[in-house]
């Protein structure tokens, strides 16, 4: 739908305003004016204005972060400054998006960072081993078969499951998404979910950082893994059934990132991965899984398109590039190469 033309000539205003009308929480919502204004008062002072921006004048805001934020501040910021253009693009107010060579560029020196420690497969797989609490175990191998983000893990919802397994769809009687109909093995990630929004009857402490909705195939390994943890899952008062609850001091509630940061540590300290004040390069955290992931089946597949889907990186009209059998060719792909842990 086009936009009214009248209605843009503070673009940023306008963007703000369709968020909230989208539901967006108000701290949500200040964090994109705050950043967005910032973007603007830096392209003022270039003699720009956002609809003038070019793709330099993105380079230059992102380079300009850097050195008084942290990379991951910067990429979200980055990640603001993207949302803006493409909501903009597709109301027609602008006539194209700067940002999306500069983001592609970003997400490229993510997915090849040469200085992390290397854990190979097997080790990997002894690091599993001595991982006997069902519910550590699930997380972990479900982040390291999915390479989702810890706050994406902590947000699914049994909802967002289809594991064909009748044995769990009678004990909780729920069923999945419409989404995943016919799609058995897969789970479901959103990509539209911030902190202290209220989503499936419950606020949320942590977002999914994804630009497009994703369906993740599930291998015979993580499905045998997640209906081992289903069958001891406590009951949970939540109406949105969280996949991960805790079995501790918080009985039945959403686990949360900090949770599995926690049981991480502890299990990498266990393996001499982890060191109080190491860095990235050398601890192993819920977002290292995320990287071994990443680097493993890229290396096996050679498709990088691919894993960047699964991984959350592209947008549909990336996607919309490939065959339009898209949904099984990642499976075929996925299945085809994805690692055993066990």
């Amino acid at each position: 739908m086009k936009a009214d033309t009248a209605s843009v000539d503070d673009p940023i205003g306008y963007f703000v305003d369709d968020l909230t009308y989208h539901g967006k929480s108000e701290r949500t919502l200040a964090a994109y004016e705050r950043v967005l204004r910032r973007f603007e008062q830096f392209l003022q002072d270039r003699g720009k204005s956002p609809e003038t921006a070019g793709q330099r004048d993105c380079m230059a805001f992102v380079h300009s972060l850097r050195g008084s934020h942290a990379e991951s501040t910067i990429a979200s910021y980055a990640s603001y400054v993207h949302r803006f253009y493409a909501y903009m693009t597709q109301t027609e107010a602008f006539d194209g998006n700067p940002m999306a060579l500069v983001m592609a560029e970003m997400d490229e020196s993510i997915n090849t960072d040469p200085t992390r420690r290397e854990v190979s497969i097997p080790k990997m797989r002894s690091f599993i081993e001595r991982i006997t609490h069902p519910l550590e175990r699930a997380v972990t191998m479900t982040l390291l078969k999915t390479g989702l983000r810890v706050g994406e893990c902590c947000n699914l919802d049994l909802r967002d499951l289809n594991l064909g397994a009748p044995t769990v769809r009678d004990e909780y009687g729920r069923t999945h998404r419409p989404q995943l109909d016919g799609r058995t093995g897969t789970i479901f990630v959103a990509s539209d979910i911030d902190r202290g929004e209220t989503v499936n009857g419950e606020e949320r402490t942590a977002s999914n950082k994804r630009k497009r909705v994703t369906v993740i195939p599930v291998d015979e390994e993580l499905k045998a893994t997640l209906i081992t943890w289903l069958a001891i899952r406590p009951d949970a008062p939540s109406p949105a059934d969280p996949l991960f609850v805790d079995t501790g001091r918080k009985w039945g509630h959403r686990l949360e990132p900090s949770q599995v940061r926690t049981f991480v540590r502890r299990h990498a300290n266990q393996m001499g991965w982890h060191r109080v004040g190491g860095g990235a390069e050398e601890n192993v955290t819920p977002h290292y899984f995320r990287h071994f992931f990443t680097t493993y089946l890229r290396d096996r597949t050679g498709d990088r398109g691919i894993v960047k889907y699964l991984r959350g990186d592209v947008a549909q009209d990336i996607i919309d590039t490939y065959t339009h059998d898209w949904g099984n060719r990642v499976r075929t792909v996925y299945e085809a190469n994805i690692y055993s842990l066990r």
